[in-house]
């Protein structure tokens, strides 16, 4: 934060599908069956923690960004990518 930049690695991250417990064997799985995760370097977090901490009140995210919002998910972007896709088609 003194020298005012982000080193170009903390941006880096790898995003794992993962099952959201136990499903049976006998039905398809959907998209509402993962949940993604992010895997970045830990220090890259520990900075993120802390600038969150200290900036919460005046960081704001746009509307169309899904992540870290409550009651929001993949299903929620995929749905409104096909609508876009739709529109440009029709």
């Amino acid at each position: 934060m003194h020298i005012g930049r982000v080193p170009s690695n903390f941006g880096i991250s790898y995003t794992i599908p993962l099952l959201k417990g136990h499903t049976g064997c006998n039905r398809k799985l959907s998209v509402q069956d993962f949940r993604g995760i992010s895997i970045s370097p830990v220090v890259s977090k520990v900075f993120e923690h802390n600038i969150l901490r200290r900036f919460s009140d005046f960081l704001n995210t746009h509307d169309s960004q899904f992540g870290s919002k409550k009651s929001l998910g993949c299903s929620h972007a995929i749905y409104c990518v096909r609508n876009i896709v739709n529109h440009y088609v029709a």
